[in-house]
């Protein structure tokens, strides 16, 4: 029998991993775990590491990765709006009431869980009231807040911090020094016309550019990754694996906007500068409510178009 599956380099060693293993070893494992952090890549691994413990067994008839084993499931979002809705969660139902192909027991694994929408959660709730026999529901989110109460209360709780290097993606890093340098000539005053037309053309202009930014570096990370999954996925379950790619692209990319604002504002505000503590104020509380904006599906680019053009306004006043 291989070595099972390592666990992520980061987080091997540590006492979440430490109880897990010796919950394994002595067969005491919660029938439900809610595997929570920063980082869905790293919550995967860590239920892909599970699995392999619980299925490559030296009972099981044959041995298979973890991501391809015949009973191990996966439910995932679906589309472009991410949901999983109530149909595939009566499917995955269905596969963890049968009896184990090659090993002693079955595991599910829920990405993304939060995406469930209420039908879909109550179904799996009456699942978690009353758990098939040798199955482990690996339900794994990086919104645990965004789960019904129901849920939470019944899983065992585990949270992973995410500590993977940073990814700044083609075009990135001049894109903020140009947002920057922009900001500056708002501040400087637009004296003129011709000043204001270049400031509003040069909003746009950023505005398009972080769409290419992103939609670049959405395709080249989602190339990456769809090389790396052994399992088949359908062709909604791609759609929203790209989709939520987007979306946690563009969360940092907007988080990266917020810092470069505070950033350009930093020496103003050390000469208590108020006209400059105003502004920063009033453009970081637009840019959050943009952002909150954006859970609720407002596109990106209108969000940021927005979020440009109140600041033309913010830092060009004086008073």
């Amino acid at each position: 029998m291989s070595a099972p599956l390592s666990w992520p380099s980061s987080l091997a060693g540590t006492p979440a991993v430490a109880v897990i293993e010796r919950a394994i070893e002595r067969k005491r494992l919660s029938h439900s775990l809610l595997i929570t952090g920063d980082d869905h890549d790293i919550l995967l691994a860590v239920a892909l590491s599970i699995a392999d413990r619980l299925l490559n067994t030296p009972q099981s008839s044959a041995p298979f990765p973890p991501d391809a084993h015949p009973d191990c499931f996966h439910l995932r979002p679906a589309k472009k709006m991410r949901q999983i809705g109530a149909e595939p969660t009566r499917e995955l139902i269905g596969k963890v009431q049968v009896s184990p192909t090659v090993a002693t027991q079955k595991v599910a694994i829920i990405h993304e869980c939060d995406r469930m929408n209420i039908s879909a959660a109550n179904i799996f709730l009456k699942t978690l009231e009353e758990p098939p026999a040798h199955t482990t529901i690996l339900l794994l989110t990086t919104r645990p807040y965004a789960l019904l109460t129901t849920i939470r209360s019944r899983c065992l709780h585990f949270r992973f911090p995410g500590v993977g290097a940073a990814f700044t993606p083609d075009g990135w890093s001049s894109w903020l020094i140009d947002y920057q340098t922009w900001l500056g000539r708002l501040v400087g005053g637009l004296v003129d016309k011709k000043a204001v037309a270049d400031s509003v053309f040069g909003a746009y202009g950023l505005a398009a550019r972080f769409a290419a930014v992103l939609d670049f570096a959405t395709s080249d990370i989602w190339k990456k990754q769809k090389a790396l999954i052994t399992a088949e996925l359908t062709d909604d379950e791609e759609e929203a694996m790209e989709v939520g790619i987007s979306n946690g692209l563009r969360t940092r990319l907007f988080a990266d906007i917020e810092r470069a604002t505070r950033d350009f504002a930093l020496p103003a505000l050390r000469k208590n500068n108020e006209v400059t503590r105003r502004a920063l104020t009033g453009s970081i509380e637009k840019l959050e409510h943009n952002v909150g904006l954006l859970r609720l599906n407002l596109n990106e680019s209108a969000a940021l178009e927005d979020f440009l053009l109140s600041s033309l306004r913010l830092w060009t006043r004086k008073s």
